[in-house]
């Protein structure tokens, strides 16, 4: 991993953070992208920075394709490369089927997957001239299990695996995989302002019996992103302690 130049979104908290705290640790630099909590992004770059490790914060909205093309713009400019692209900043966007607006709609379908086609088309170009690249996509459980209140949130995800299996197919002799990582339910910031009764329920459902703890994830991600994976693409990698099983 040293010397590798990978952009993570969604980088700075939660499952994300955990993802940039492992390939840092491993000798990437990593450029974490994040929406708007300034102050984490810096606690967390400076964290890293105290170990050794090499990250750059940047803030912005990875539904803006213009957003997008700059970021891969100033990494290349920056550092000649991008050799890893991990798709995981995610909006879950709630509300029953029958009341889910038009722009409920549209604004799960722009972040959680028009936002990963856009970083993931900025960076091919530079991958492919290269002859190497890892593209990870963050999916949901929710894409296969259905939710009553995550329509759009589901179906934008459930696409990630279209657009992953359809990406990896373009590229598959060019050096560069795709592929897809499915996580369950973690210890987050989200999860762990649940109220008491919720967390238990959701434990329940889980036959490992517990939530995932983010780096475990991180872990299935750096399997995929590693040089010995090349012989991976197109894969679905689910993360979740049996959820997606059901009951």
């Amino acid at each position: 991993m040293e010397r590798r130049v990978a952009i993570v979104t969604g980088g700075t908290r939660g499952i994300g953070a955990a993802i940039t705290e492992v390939l840092a640790t491993d000798g990437a630099h990593v450029a974490a992208v994040y929406a708007g909590n300034h102050a984490g992004a810096d606690a967390l770059r400076g964290r890293l920075a105290g170990r050794g490790g090499s990250v750059s914060v940047h803030a912005g909205d990875v539904g803006d394709p213009d957003f997008c093309r700059k970021l891969v713009d100033d990494v290349l400019a920056e550092h000649g490369r991008v050799d890893h692209l991990v798709n995981n900043a995610g909006l879950l966007v709630e509300n029953s089927a029958l009341r889910m607006t038009d722009e409920d709609w549209d604004l799960a379908l722009r972040v959680n997957l028009s936002g990963p086609w856009y970083l993931a088309r900025a960076v091919l170009a530079p991958m492919v001239e290269r002859r190497f690249g890892r593209i990870v996509n963050v999916g949901s459980v929710t894409a296969a299990m259905g939710s009553p209140v995550e329509v759009g949130y589901g179906a934008a995800k459930a696409g990630l695996l279209g657009m992953t299996r359809s990406l990896a197919r373009a590229v598959a002799r060019k050096g560069v995989t795709v592929n897809l990582v499915v996580p369950g339910v973690f210890e987050t910031d989200m999860t762990n302002a649940m109220a008491p009764a919720a967390q238990e329920a959701i434990r329940a459902m889980i036959p490992l019996g517990r939530r995932g703890d983010p780096f475990e994830l991180a872990h299935a991600v750096r399997f995929l992103l590693d040089e010995k994976a090349a012989y991976v693409t197109g894969s679905v990698v689910t993360v979740d302690g049996g959820l997606s099983m059901g009951a």
